[in-house]
């Protein structure tokens, strides 16, 4: 089997859709199963829905439904096509969650209602395919990834999952849904933003893939985001080991939990563009390093800086640590950088979960607690003089951090 994997751009609209279609003719579709986002900015609007529900205990559904009805309208020239009826259906289940839920917590919600993105862009694009002569299966995701009752980012129970992969797929062309599982009652649950990547690497995982492709608007992976750097350039081959510390540090092109199963295995990653579908693109494989060795340059934005003091002028050690790094994990803060020195201890943080003034309100019982919102945090792997000076330039830094192959910096936005 080989595994692709279709993010939201590439589907965004019917262009995008008849263009996976060319995809793959033009690669072939024997022994392939495609895992698919949601369309466009279907995600963002689903988030918007869930607010807005948990705020005011109404929803409005119209926007969503009219973007995924002008995608259907682009696509059949019947409108009595049978997609009609199973978006539709789809659409319904979500209204009849939303009319009937009596749960107020936010993770738990979030999954029930952003889960349909993919749902219904899944049965879109199986159906679209059907039509046009690449007969295939839609399955449900749900059924086949189990994971625990991590709501929002569930850890993926992989013998079960396992087993149910491999007992249900089969060499057919088959469609199914990225970001997406189910808990042991049955429940959606999702894998983290960004989560369609890892489903194919566990899907690749399973089914001992011949490689996984994840298709992309850019040609593969860049030694920086092309929205933020200018005179970016492909990498060619990547290195596991050299991939994971990319996603580490906040690579947004391949997902951070993606390598680990196929790296195990030594299922290769390739990233293309799906403009382009015969060019080379990138290929993460088992190797050293990187080619070409240059530096790569990684910006994570919306950070916050907290920086700690104790309050009797005692050391920062372990014990302090220990406590610290506990709160951390239970308000579900992502570290992504950490200095310390004898009584002051400094962390550059994700806030993905909105757990901030909570958190900064536990700490202060304990900690003279400085924080400021939306700094950067600028990272250049395998750095050189003129890389920094290009990432030092005009900039307000308030921490700087070098190591053997790695420099970094946090500065004002």
């Amino acid at each position: 089997m080989k595994i692709y994997k279709f993010g939201g751009a590439s589907v965004k609209d019917a262009t995008g859709v008849k263009n996976l279609l060319k995809v793959l003719e033009s690669t072939g579709s024997e022994n392939l199963l495609i895992i698919i986002s949601a369309m466009g900015k279907t995600t963002n609007a689903m988030e918007i829905v869930v607010s807005e529900y948990l705020e005011t205990g109404t929803f409005n559904l119209n926007p969503v439904q009219e973007y995924h009805y002008q995608i259907l309208n682009g696509l059949f020239d019947n409108k009595n096509a049978i997609v009609f009826s199973k978006v539709e259906k789809q659409f319904a289940e979500l209204k009849n969650f939303l009319t009937h839920n009596k749960s107020t917590q936010y993770d738990f919600v979030y999954d029930q209602v952003v889960s349909f993105g993919e749902l219904i862009s899944t049965k879109i694009v199986s159906e679209y395919l059907n039509e046009n002569g690449l007969e295939n299966r839609w399955m449900d995701a749900r059924s086949l990834v189990k994971t625990d009752e991590r709501y929002r980012y569930a850890n993926v129970l992989w013998d079960e999952t396992r087993e149910n992969i491999v007992k249900a797929v089969n060499g057919k062309l088959i469609i199914t849904q990225g970001f997406i599982g189910a808990d042991s009652n049955n429940f959606t649950t999702t894998l983290g933003r960004e989560g369609s990547d890892y489903s194919a690497a566990i899907f690749g995982s399973c089914l001992n893939a011949e490689k996984v492709v994840i298709w992309k608007d850019v040609p593969g992976i860049l030694n920086a985001d092309p929205r933020v750097f200018a005179d970016t350039r492909l990498l060619s081959e990547i290195s596991y080991e050299e991939a994971i510390e990319l996603a580490f540090y906040g690579a947004s092109v391949i997902h951070p939990k993606t390598l680990q199963p196929l790296e195990q295995k030594e299922i290769p990653l390739h990233v293309k563009s799906f403009l382009n579908p015969t060019e080379k693109g990138s290929v993460v494989c088992k190797m050293e390093g990187l080619n070409p060795w240059i530096p790569c340059f990684i910006v994570k934005q919306n950070q916050v800086l907290i920086s700690l003091r104790s309050l009797n002028f005692s050391f920062m050690a372990e014990e302090n640590l220990g406590e610290i790094f506990k709160l951390f994990h239970s308000y579900q803060i992502k570290v992504n950088m950490i200095q310390n020195s004898a009584i002051t201890f400094s962390v550059c943080v994700d806030d993905n979960f909105n757990n901030l003034e909570p958190l900064i309100q536990h700490l202060k019982a304990k900690f003279k607690v400085d924080y400021i919102k939306d700094v950067s945090l600028y990272t250049i792997r395998h750095y050189n003089v003129d890389a920094v000076k290009q990432i030092e330039a005009s900039k307000e830094i308030l921490i700087k951090q070098i190591s053997t192959q790695t420099f970094q910096i946090v500065a004002k936005a």
